[in-house]
């Protein structure tokens, strides 16, 4: 049996109870409880919470928060939980997460609403953080950082809700100086208390013995059941992104609104063209702006072969990844002019066209914004006598598009007209200089007819329009344009994260958004040992947040040393050592990455606007969406959407289960699903009446945890 198979199967018979729609002439009595799909999460302020709730709000997964520092919250009770819609019992709640076990005062009334809640619908509970004690079937055997430990998915958990991860989950040692985990590594109750169990999902060894302790696991007792988390985490931890999928799977029992995926996709800048070198003597690139006028711009630009261009292709294939090239065809051109009318790279890179994604990326990647007044570091906009600022035309901006459309054309290569790279993104806002976009843009792209339009998610994170065009923000990766080898690399990184006293820019200091290095690194070593690492866990991080933007580096960094492939080749292992087989890396093409990031924003906006609702009775699912809103979800294989008398699979195979987006047929106001056999209402567990236990005590959070450690130079996202 495979993996997907068993943690299906698993799941199916600790969780769900076969039970079919009631018959006709039933009463309201025996039929299954109606379950709104729709999560509880108890918000006490702390990271933990926090790092759920976000994980969820990225899924699109509904959910209500009360917040206990809210004096004026609502108070939770059995109205609060649970009432009878059309005579039949309702759940409003599909999973509750807590703080901790308990996060209540003594003798709650509102811990013994929620555990008798759990029990009454079969509801599970999450302790985000709670300590390991004998309320939740443990006994703690060691408590302290876990900074740089490795833990592992036992065999239950990869049977389970985390059998999508090989086994490995690093915990993050970003600072040596800075703790940045905390946790309990504890072992089940020798005797637990009658008809309960726990079973560890993720365990690691206990420092200084031979056995291993347990981080997280099923506690089941008194009729109902718990997620028991023994470790402190943030949202931007790559040990909970790793866990995160498998603890909302856990909760909603495999059935839930929204989804999640690991995406990667690399666009590839400057094809056919040349990029300008840094010089290490003047601290800045001969040829652009970044240089004082009267530079000399002669500089052996870097352009790619048509031996790279053969490994590019070859490359791709051997890793399963295909590349996205964004090309300029005046860059071929200009070539042929002074190479006797001959470009190799271009006949190389035509005949292997169909191992790459092409886009369009101006046809000599001219900056369309306003004019640049580049007799000053760093330029401004070039204004008119009246002081009003000069912008590139129309007329230039359609004739760049058009141009590289009909030499691709010519060249036979495939190209869609709907996608478009500006040179340097430029013709969209650029701060400080330009504050607006160029007013000539968004015409030019409406008579192009450019539905999608690339942006630098380090300016804008956002998708927003440009016209009849969204932008596809892209993350730039800190493998510089300007540098074919490792050592220019590095020279460039030092000058621009060291400071001065290490004779670097200093543009670091003070800064509130860049590290500094701690001293200069190696040039013959410090690309491969640091550059690359750095580069592969900020990827990563982007990655394991259901973060389907592309990254993009390029041409220059697949000519000479090839240095780009090192941080891809990194990224790649790295992944396929954390994941299984089944949850590949989603590699999708521009378009569909901006129609995946326009469906999310309307499904978010209907969400959070409150007119999205769905419930489960028995096998059936229903949603009400507003018209044009997709509905994305994540179910058990084997669901099916009901149209009609007709029935179409739902989604696509991922992570064990199935998710996508899907719309009601023509004529239906509601998306109906019907789960496969044998996945009904859960049933309550076996045990004596719920208890409530005293509650949890204040656990220790360690400050790399409250307040986030960056990864390093570059690393902007947590700051």
């Amino acid at each position: 049996m495979g993996r997907t198979t068993r943690l299906v199967a698993a799941w199916a018979a600790t969780a769900l109870l076969a039970v079919g729609l009631p018959t006709a002439g039933a009463s309201a009595a025996e039929a299954p409880p109606r379950v709104d799909l729709r999560v509880l999460v108890v918000d006490d302020g702390g990271p933990a919470v926090e790092a759920i709730r976000t994980e969820l709000e990225t899924a699109g997964t509904p959910y209500t928060e009360v917040d206990l520092k809210d004096p004026g919250r609502p108070r939770i009770d059995e109205a609060f939980l649970s009432d009878t819609v059309d005579g039949r019992p309702r759940a409003k709640y599909q999973g509750v997460v807590l703080p901790n076990d308990n996060p209540f005062g003594d003798g709650s009334a509102e811990m013994a609403a929620v555990a008798g809640y759990e029990k009454r619908f079969g509801i599970r509970q999450v302790d985000a953080y709670t300590y390991a004690r004998p309320a939740v079937g443990l006994n703690a055997v060691y408590s302290g950082t876990l900074d740089g430990q490795t833990a592992q998915v036992t065999a239950e958990g990869a049977a389970g809700p985390f059998g999508y991860l090989r086994k490995n989950v690093p915990f993050e040692n970003n600072d040596s100086a800075v703790g940045e985990s905390y946790g309990y590594l504890a072992v089940p109750l020798d005797r637990q208390a009658d008809g309960a169990t726990y079973t560890s999902y993720l365990d690691a060894p206990v420092p200084g013995q031979s056995r291993r302790g347990s981080l997280a696991g099923q506690y089941t007792h008194d009729g109902r059941s718990e997620l028991v988390v023994t470790f402190v985490y943030n949202h931007y931890q790559s040990q909970f992104k790793l866990l995160s999928r498998g603890i909302v799977e856990w909760l909603t029992q495999g059935i839930h609104l929204g989804a999640a995926r690991n995406y990667f996709a690399i666009h590839v800048d400057d094809v056919f063209g040349s990029d300008d070198r840094w010089d290490s003597r003047l601290n800045c690139t001969p040829g652009d702006v970044d240089c004082p006028p009267g530079t000399p711009t002669d500089n052996d630009p870097i352009r790619m072969t048509a031996a790279d261009a053969q490994r590019a292709a070859q490359w791709s294939r051997e890793h399963g990844l295909t590349l996205d090239l964004a090309f300029n065809g005046g860059g071929s051109e200009g070539y042929k002019e002074a190479h006797a009318g001959s470009d190799p790279l271009a006949q190389q890179l035509v005949s292997d066209q169909g191992a790459f994604r092409w886009i369009d990326h101006t046809y000599n990647h001219p900056f369309i914004g306003c004019v640049q007044d580049t007799s000053v570091v760093p330029w401004k906009c070039a204004t008119d006598p009246l002081g009003r600022i000069r912008w590139t035309s129309r007329a230039t901006i359609t004739a760049q598009i058009a141009d590289n459309r009909g030499w691709a054309a010519r060249q036979g290569l495939a190209v869609d007209k709907d996608e478009l790279v500006t040179g340097e993104h430029s013709g969209l806002k650029t701060l400080p200089q330009q504050r607006d976009d160029n007013p000539e843009l968004a015409p030019a792209l409406a008579q192009a007819g450019v539905s999608w339009l690339a942006s630098d998610s380090s300016r804008e994170r956002g998708q927003r329009p440009v016209g009849p065009s969204l932008t596809v923000p892209r993350y730039p990766m800190n493998v510089f344009y300007n540098a074919g080898k490792a050592t220019e690399q590095v020279d460039e990184y030092n000058w621009l994260y060291t400071r001065k006293s290490d004779g670097g820019s200093g543009l670091c200091e003070g800064s509130a958004t860049t590290t500094c290095l701690r001293e200069p690194l190696p040039s013959s070593t410090g690309y491969a040992d640091y550059i690359v690492p750095l580069e592969s866990r900020i990827a990563m991080g982007h990655v394991l947040a259901n973060d389907p933007r592309p990254h993009f580096i390029h041409q220059s960094n697949l000519a000479e040393e090839r240095i780009g492939y090192q941080a891809l080749e990194k990224i790649l292992a790295d992944y396929r050592a954390l994941f299984a087989d089944n949850a590949p890396l989603v590699n999708l093409r521009m378009r569909d990455i901006g129609t995946e990031l326009r469906k999310r924003a309307t499904w978010a906006a209907a969400v959070k606007a409150g007119t999205v609702s769905a419930h489960r009775t028995g096998s059936d699912i229903t949603v009400s969406a507003p018209a044009g809103v997709d509905v994305t979800a994540t179910l058990p294989t084997g669901t099916v959407q009901v149209q009609g008398s007709g029935r179409i699979p739902f989604g696509t195979a991922y992570a064990g289960l199935h998710s996508g987006w899907a719309t009601p047929a023509a004529g239906q106001g509601t998306l109906v699903l019907a789960l496969p056999a044998g996945t009904g209402t859960p049933r309550t567990l076996s045990g004596k009446a719920t208890r409530v236990q005293a509650p949890a005590t204040a656990l220790p959070v360690p400050r790399g945890v409250s307040t986030r450690v960056p990864y390093g130079p570059g690393d902007k996202d947590r700051r």
